[in-house]
């Protein structure tokens, strides 16, 4: 099965790409996730034990880099035979 994450960390920096941002987005890329960055957030798809794993450690690493909310979503990407047809 797979997967589609999207995300968001805050606090938002105009300036600058905050360590908590950089934090989240190594966690998919280093999860070797198919990656898209859009102007209000990230998605990151792959197979449903990659993403588990990448969000599980895009949560600590984000907080731990000083993230004050991380909004997320995890969808079932569909499948020509049916959504989450295996």
């Amino acid at each position: 099965m797979r997967l589609m994450v999207e995300f968001t960390t805050e606090p938002f920096e105009l300036d600058a790409f905050p360590p908590h941002a950089s934090a989240a987005r190594r966690a998919v890329d280093e999860a070797g996730l198919e990656v898209s960055v859009g102007p209000f957030g990230t998605s990151a798809e792959g197979e449903a034990e990659q993403v588990l794993a990448a969000v599980t450690r895009l949560l600590h690493d984000s907080l731990g880099a000083g993230a004050s909310r991380i909004s997320f979503q995890v969808s079932v990407v569909p499948t020509e035979e049916g959504v989450g047809t295996q």
